[in-house]
């Protein structure tokens, strides 16, 4: 699949996302500037990048295995969403963190901050029914948890 990608002015001399193996199924982002998140804060980190992702498929990012562990910072959303049509010029894909340790980080330029893949999608219809199966249970039902 290629991928159409444009780099902004800071991020010209930085790597482009990158599968870090041959097993990778998600590529690596890279903050394109040096980004100061306070204890608690929620931030967004710049990549420089716009990105056109293809007509029926979304861009999903989502958190790098490791940065909750080594730097405090998770998605405060749980993951991105980035449509196909999120691609104009001033469309910068930002990643969104939240520093949740009780003292303030550095997010250094050139670090690898998300990781991201493309997934295909299919629009759904929808058609109104009314449930005539008995209910199976809610939060905790299958288990004792």
């Amino acid at each position: 699949m290629k991928i159409r990608i444009h780099r902004l002015p800071l991020a010209q001399d930085l790597p482009l996302p990158a599968y870090q193996t041959d097993g990778s199924v998600a590529f690596d982002f890279f903050a394109s500037e040096e980004t100061h998140i306070n204890a608690g804060e929620i931030a967004l980190i710049r990549t420089g990048l716009i990105i056109e992702t293809p007509s029926g498929y979304a861009l999903i990012i989502a958190s790098r295995s490791s940065s909750p562990l080594k730097k405090g910072i998770t998605p405060p959303h749980g993951i991105g969403v980035i449509d196909h049509d999120y691609c104009g010029p001033e469309d910068e894909i930002k990643i969104q963190v939240r520093n949740f340790t009780k003292t303030p980080i550095v997010i250094a330029r050139g670090e690898r901050i998300a990781q991201g893949f493309f997934l295909e999608i299919e629009k759904a219809e929808w058609v109104e029914f009314i449930p005539e199966r008995k209910s199976r249970g809610g939060f905790g039902s299958t288990g004792n948890i």
